[in-house]
């Protein structure tokens, strides 16, 4: 039985994994932590998600219940997440991130401590967004500089990080297999008279509205066609599956830092 802390238990992220590891045969929940200041501390995880009572109790420090676990699963943000990381580095206990948004320099602040942990960090779990990931790079060795290349993605208008993890990731995808820097090539967004688009760019645009979940669509323009692909996330199911799959693939797993690519065989 694999036993699962998660963080940002009361969040929308995290209400959706505990309620994928309830439905997750060998998987168990047996600790739930939301930042100090969270309304939900105190209350029981299973009231607060809609399961009825756990006796699982929200605790505001991951350093209370990190020795129950197995694997620690995190949707906070970049900053949190990274300090979640120290403590299950300092506890030997493996962690799943599904939070975007982290530095440079934070970037290699993880890698530094996944010398001595194990992680996979993803800024998106989805198995279908993990595949679009290896297309567009298949993709992307095929036309090579002869399309234009456009991401657009939409999410919820609470989303607080623009553009998005998913779409960065994907833009760096694709300007590695080209050979491009991202911070010279990358256009966010475009307003005023600017002259013709040059064929190195890659653009990069983000909307917020009502309540999106999650559309990623790559635009590949070529003179006379274009190839578009997209990803539409109905609901939150497939970032907590993905995330609970992760949690149990991480812990057999040496010290390192991966991603869902490794989780899903597909480098």
């Amino acid at each position: 039985m694999l036993k699962c802390v998660v963080v940002g238990a009361a969040g929308r992220m995290g209400q959706r994994v505990i309620h994928t590891i309830n439905t997750t045969q060998d998987v168990k929940l047996v600790g739930a932590v939301e930042t100090p200041t969270h309304p939900a501390i105190g209350e029981d995880a299973g009231d607060i998600v809609g399961l009825g009572k756990t006796d699982i109790q929200i605790k505001c420090e991951l350093d209370e219940v990190v020795h129950l676990g197995d694997v620690i699963i995190d949707f906070t943000n970049h900053t949190a997440s990274l300090n979640h990381l120290n403590v299950a580095a300092q506890s030997k206990k493996p962690m799943v991130i599904g939070s975007t948004g982290f530095s440079i320099e934070e970037m290699e602040e993880v890698k530094v401590l996944c010398k001595s942990c194990r992680c996979v960090l993803s800024p998106n779990m989805s198995v279908g967004v993990n595949l679009m990931f290896k297309v567009i790079e298949d993709i992307s060795k095929v036309l090579g500089d002869d399309y234009d290349i456009e991401v657009v993605e939409a999410h919820h208008r609470f989303k607080k990080d623009s553009p998005s993890g998913t779409a960065m990731k994907a833009c760096q995808i694709i300007a590695q297999t080209l050979e491009r820097d991202l911070d010279d090539v990358g256009v966010y967004g475009r307003r005023g008279i600017l002259g013709e688009r040059t064929g190195r760019e890659i653009g990069i645009h983000a909307i917020r509205a009502g309540d999106i979940v999650g559309d990623h669509t790559i635009i590949f323009g070529g003179l006379g066609e274009r190839l578009e692909i997209t990803h539409r996330a109905h609901s939150r199911e497939g970032f907590a599956r993905g995330a609970v799959k992760a949690a149990k693939w991480i812990v057999n797993q040496e010290d390192g830092l991966y991603d869902m690519q490794d989780v899903l065989g597909l480098r």
